[in-house]
C-alpha cells in the first residue's frame, strides 16, 4: 500500500503499540497517532499484572527491540494434569497420574514461551513507540491523557470522536479490559467463575517449568517468575480459578488459602510457602464475530475476552496485530487488506475460542466421569508425540494455514 495511509490506534497497551510500531516500520508512507485515556506520565512500570507469551510473541516483540529480556522468566516446560477423582485413572491407564508434558528441547527450541509483568512489558513497547514519534512527528502522533468518546463510520473511512472530531482511513481498537467491565459482544458466556491471581513464593521451584492443574473446581496455573532481587525465594505467579457461586477461596484466611492451594497442587510443582494478597476476576468469554466491521478493527481484548484457561489472550491479540499490518502491506488497497484479516484470522481466533470455552464449561459440568473423562484425554495426549508437537506448535505461534 503505497498511498498515505491514516491510521487511528485506539489503546496503548501492548496489543496497541505492538501494532503501532510494526505499522510505523512496515507501512513507511502511513500516518499512526496512538489514543489512550492514560496520562502520559502515570508510572505504567508499576502495573503488577503478569503476562504468559508464547514463543512466537517474544520473537515478535525482540523484532521491534521491545523486549526486555532479562526482566522475563522463561518457559522451557509445560507440565498439565488431572487433579485425582474419584476413579482411579492409574487402573485404567497403567500409571497414577493423567499428564501432559510440553518440552522445549524436545521441539528443538529454546524456550516455548516466556512470563513478565504487565508493565515490565509495556515500558519498554511505550518508550520505543516514544522515541520512534519523536524521531518522525509529522507522520506520528501521540495523543495520552485523551480517550476516544466515539467511533463514527464514514464512507471510506472513520471519524475518532477524542474532543475533536478527526477522519482516518481506519481505525484500530485495541482497548482491552477485564470481563466485568466490559460492554457486551456478539458472543457472550458468562462462565460463573472467578480467577483469584497473586504471586506464590516456593519452597522447592522446578525453574523454567509452567504448572496447570485441572481440579474438580477449576484450572489452577503456577508460572514461574523472574527473581525479584529479594531472598524471599523464588516466585511463580498464580492463577486460580473457581465457582463464583460456592468459591473456596474468598472467606479463607491466608494461612487456610496456602494449605488449601497445596492440597491441589501437583506434587512435580513442590510446595508453596507463602501467598501474596490475592486479587479476583470475573471470567466469561466476550467476542466479536468478526474483526471487522467496515473501517473499523478490534483487536486483543477488544475483539476477544478469553477464559486464561489456556494463557493465550494477549498472545491472540498479538497475532491480530501482526495480521493487520502484513495485510495492509500486501493489499493496494484498505478494504481487500481488511477483507484479507476477516477470513485470515478466523481459523486461529475460533479454534482458540472454541478449545478455552469447552475447557471452562467443562468444569461447570457434573456428570458423573466428567473429570475422569478429561484425565483420559490427557493421557492419550501425552501417549501421541505427534499430536503433543501439534498442539505445542499451536501454543507458540497459532493457526497457521
Amino acid at each position: 500500500m503505497q498511498h498515505r495511509l491514516e491510521i487511528a490506534v485506539v489503546g496503548a497497551g501492548p496489543v496497541g503499540l505492538a501494532l503501532a510500531l510494526l505499522a510505523t516500520r512496515r507501512l513507511p508512507t502511513s500516518r499512526v497517532t496512538v489514543f489512550d485515556a492514560r496520562p502520559l506520565d502515570r508510572d505504567v512500570a508499576a502495573d503488577p499484572r503478569t503476562l504468559a507469551l508464547s514463543l512466537g510473541s517474544v520473537q515478535l516483540l525482540e523484532r521491534l527491540a521491545a523486549w526486555p529480556a532479562a526482566a522475563a522468566a522463561p518457559i522451557r516446560r509445560v507440565h498439565v494434569s488431572q487433579a485425582p477423582t474419584g476413579v482411579t485413572l492409574g487402573q485404567l491407564l497403567g500409571h497414577e497420574a493423567a499428564c501432559v508434558t510440553l518440552d522445549a528441547a524436545e521441539l528443538g527450541v529454546a524456550q516455548l514461551g516466556a512470563v513478565l509483568g504487565y508493565g515490565t512489558l509495556l515500558a519498554p513497547l511505550q518508550a520505543a513507540w516514544l522515541a520512534a514519534a519523536a524521531a518522525e512527528p509529522q507522520r506520528l502522533a501521540t495523543r495520552f491523557g485523551t480517550p476516544v468518546a466515539a467511533l463514527k463510520a464514514l464512507p471510506g473511512g472513520v471519524e475518532v470522536d477524542a474532543g475533536i472530531a478527526e477522519r482516518f482511513d481506519l481505525a484500530v481498537v485495541a482497548e482491552g479490559g477485564v470481563f466485568a467491565e466490559q460492554a457486551r459482544k456478539a458472543v457472550v458466556a458468562d462462565y460463573g467463575q472467578t480467577a483469584w491471581v497473586g504471586t506464590a513464593t516456593l519452597a522447592a521451584p522446578a525453574e523454567g517449568v509452567a504448572f496447570e492443574r485441572f481440579t474438580a473446581d477449576g484450572p489452577l496455573a503456577l508460572l514461574p517468575l523472574p527473581p525479584d532481587g529479594s531472598d524471599a525465594g523464588a516466585r511463580a505467579a498464580l492463577v486460580w480459578c473457581v465457582p463464583t457461586a460456592t468459591d473456596p477461596v474468598r472467606e479463607l484466611t491466608d494461612a487456610q488459602r496456602l494449605a488449601l492451594l497445596n492440597s491441589r497442587l501437583p506434587p512435580e510443582a513442590g510446595a508453596v510457602r507463602a501467598l501474596s494478597p490475592l486479587k479476583s476476576f470475573a471470567l466469561g468469554l466476550n467476542a466479536e464475530r468478526s474483526l471487522v466491521q467496515g473501517r473499523t478493527v478490534r483487536i486483543g481484548n477488544a475483539a476477544q475476552t478469553l477464559h486464561p484457561v489456556a494463557g493465550q489472550g494477549l498472545n491472540l491479540g498479538l497475532r491480530d496485530a501482526y495480521a493487520l499490518v502484513d495485510a495492509l502491506q500486501r493489499e493496494a488497497e484498505v478494504d481487500a487488506a481488511l477483507a484479507r484479516v476477516a477470513f485470515s484470522r478466523a481459523p486461529d481466533r475460533w479454534s482458540l475460542i472454541a478449545a478455552t470455552d469447552f475447557l471452562a464449561r467443562s468444569f461447570t459440568w457434573r456428570l458423573p466421569g466428567a473429570a475422569a473423562l478429561r484425565g483420559l484425554g490427557l493421557a492419550a495426549l501425552q501417549a501421541a508425540p505427534p499430536a503433543k508437537a501439534a498442539l505445542a506448535r499451536q501454543m507458540m505461534f497459532g493457526w497457521r494455514s
